[in-house]
């Protein structure tokens, strides 16, 4: 597909709003994962200090 201009990318031939919607829930949901894991790690590492 090709686009002659910015604005034609962004609309993505009047699918931009689904796209672009669906790219950022996707994203969110990427980045609240790692964080998440993150957080469990944390966690899991303090209470690794307190057994021990």
């Amino acid at each position: 597909m090709q686009w002659g201009s910015p604005s034609e990318f962004w609309a993505m031939g009047g699918y931009g709003l689904y796209v672009w919607t669906s790219f950022g829930a996707t994203a969110l949901c990427m980045v609240w994962e790692v964080l998440a894991v993150w957080r469990r790690q944390a966690a899991a590492a303090v209470e690794r200090r307190d057994v021990a």
